[in-house]
């Protein structure tokens, strides 16, 4: 069989309208699958470069960081000195009561010597 530019083929036209119905289809297809693929990838690159541009860390926000950081250590100093002071404070509150017990026994102690003094008749 000879091929040439003359060479006839028979063919129904259905047949030949699905065959061009379904190139389209795929032509068609192929376009939108492609299309998503960029419209996704566009929208991977705009994210990744805001996601970027928000995680770049400018001098202000260091400057911040860096005053939250100093802030929370003296935080915590306070906080412990706080604690200590607590502690101090009952330390102190028991001396107290012990200084009042010891200064009314030193006067019950000083009553006794007077007395003792008295009943001798050494009191002047």
């Amino acid at each position: 069989m000879e091929l040439s530019d003359k060479t006839t083929v028979g063919m129904p036209i259905r047949n030949l309208i699905a065959i061009a119905v379904s190139v389209a289809l795929g032509v068609w297809a192929y376009f939108g699958v492609i299309e998503r693929l960029n419209i996704l990838e566009t929208n991977r690159q705009l994210m990744e470069a805001d996601l970027l541009k928000k995680a770049e860390q400018t001098p202000k926000n260091l400057e911040i960081y860096m005053l939250i950081e100093m802030n929370a250590k003296q935080i915590e100093k306070h906080a412990l000195q706080l604690e200590e002071n607590l502690h101090t404070q009952v330390m102190l509150d028991h001396l107290e009561e012990q200084v009042e017990k010891l200064m009314k026994d030193v006067e019950k102690l000083k009553d006794a010597t007077r007395d003792i003094q008295f009943a001798n008749g050494n009191g002047h």
